[in-house]
């Protein structure tokens, strides 16, 4: 019996010293990510337009960074609120923890360099170097080229200073030990694929817009990568589940869409005859920020449409909205 018992506290002590040797990995090495680049991006008026047109109808940056009107459908920023941050990611819609959006206006980021936020946007951390949650899709902005990452700096730093304190995050445990993982460093772009190339131009354009984090189901919190696409994915809201629609070119997807229908079903919330009705908590609802992409550029949505028809298609019939009240 001794012997056993000097056995169990030896095994034990081991893990033990296994344990805090992995802390100590964990926090002296990660985020594991780049220095901030050494960087002064020029206020150019293409740069600025191009920064706009990105932030609020493409990446759509002010999706979350602003105060959304959840009165009306699929929740368009309020005016005046552009930047400030504010939106809430709580426990009760699945996050492990209580997160909100930064400020990103000129009042909270006047003392940070471009440089700072060039590594925030592209691989996940904060000026101090902590790691972001990834609700923020820095995994997939770091896969744009600088000049669309320099653009959206560019039109970050002319936004209208809002002088609005965002609380501090909670995480919960373990996620905040694995939180500390997820950043990653800038992948290297060649170029933007031109136009001419509509496939290739579209990939961009998709990852840019972030489809694939809403339109493809996930698995203790990993996108599943056979099924990139599908739809099914749940998010949880206060009037019931929305669930997200396949986007795959199978015949429950996109397989009998036209781009026709494709560009028409975005454009249609950008004609000035088409008015939200007020809806209140218990309403069905959509994340989709439909209003902020009916402004892409119809080219940019005809090039989304063409890579979308090369993917592999996924059969997966989804009921969009359950459990409204």
């Amino acid at each position: 019996m001794k012997t056993l018992k000097k056995t169990g506290l030896i095994l034990a002590g081991l893990v033990t010293v296994i344990l805090a040797a992995a802390l100590l990995v964990l926090f002296l090495y990660f985020p594991n990510v780049d220095p901030a680049p050494d960087l002064k991006v020029e206020l150019t008026p293409e740069k600025i337009k191009r920064g706009e047109y990105l932030a609020n109808s493409v990446t759509v940056c002010m999706d979350c960074h602003s105060q959304r009107d959840w009165e009306s459908y699929a929740g368009p920023p309020k005016p005046g609120t552009l930047g400030m941050g504010g939106e809430l990611f709580a426990r009760e819609f699945g996050f492990p923890g209580i997160f909100y959006s930064k400020n990103i206006t000129p009042f909270a980021l006047k003392d940070w360099t471009d440089g700072e936020i060039y590594r925030t946007i592209t691989s996940g951390v904060n000026r101090e170097g902590e790691a972001l949650f990834p609700v923020m899709p820095f995994h997939l902005y770091s896969r744009l080229h600088d000049d669309d990452i320099h653009s959206i700096i560019a039109y970050l730093r002319t936004l209208p200073p809002i002088e609005n304190t965002v609380p501090e995050r909670t995480v919960d445990f373990p996620f905040n030990l694995i939180l500390r993982t997820l950043p990653i460093r800038k992948s290297p772009v060649g170029r933007i694929p031109p136009k001419s190339d509509p496939v290739a131009y579209g990939a961009y354009m998709t990852t840019a817009a972030g489809c694939i984090e809403c339109h493809t189901p996930v698995k203790d919190g990993q996108l599943i990568e056979d099924q990139v696409f599908s739809g099914g994915r749940e998010f949880a809201m206060p009037g019931g589940t929305l669930i997200s629609p396949n986007i795959t070119p199978d015949e429950t997807g996109l397989g009998h869409w036209t781009a026709d229908q494709f560009v028409q079903t975005f454009k249609q919330y950008q004609d000035s005859t088409w008015k939200s009705p007020r809806l209140t908590v218990n309403d069905p609802n959509t994340l989709m920020p439909w209003i902020m992409y009916s402004h892409m550029e119809e080219d940019d949505l005809r090039a989304i449409f063409a890579y979308l028809q090369t993917l592999p298609p996924v059969s997966r019939t989804v009921q969009k909205f359950s459990g409204g009240k």
